[in-house]
């Protein structure tokens, strides 16, 4: 006796490129703000902020898919979907608070910078997770 649950949305193409890509970018400015924070040399911090700069526009582009997906009419709203947008908005304001942070000052960027691309990061795997594991095929035999 086979039993099926209903097909779930898979998650299209792009948007797995746009999600998929933040999350290296993400981790690259943690791992050069903690270098910043080991050797002082100024240049990890520039790095941080154009990683995270680049790690920003893929995440817009990731909500935006997101938003959309979310607000069509043909498609299934669940409890899972909506805490993936609103993780990835989390995302997307906290790496926002953090650019502006990479913005001042390399000495008063820290530890502030390095704290903030912990948090991002960390944001940016939960939704890149729930984005994954959410908006897969769910047939069940």
């Amino acid at each position: 006796m086979a039993s099926t649950t209903a097909p779930r949305r898979v998650i299209h193409p792009v948007h797995a490129l746009f999600l998929a890509c933040s999350l290296p970018l993400f981790l690259g400015a943690m791992l050069a703000d903690w270098a910043y924070s080991s050797t002082q040399s100024v240049q990890w911090i520039n790095f941080a902020a154009w990683l995270n700069a680049g790690a920003l526009v893929f995440a817009g582009a990731a909500l935006l898919w997101a938003a959309i997906d979310f607000l069509r009419a043909d498609v299934r709203r669940d409890a899972r979907s909506a805490l993936y947008l609103l993780v990835l908005i989390t995302t997307l304001v906290v790496g926002f608070i953090t650019a502006l942070v990479h913005g001042k000052d390399a000495w008063a960027a820290m530890p502030a910078g390095l704290t903030l691309s912990v948090i991002t990061f960390l944001l940016a795997l939960a939704a890149v997770w729930l984005g994954f594991s959410t908006l897969r095929a769910g047939v069940v035999r």
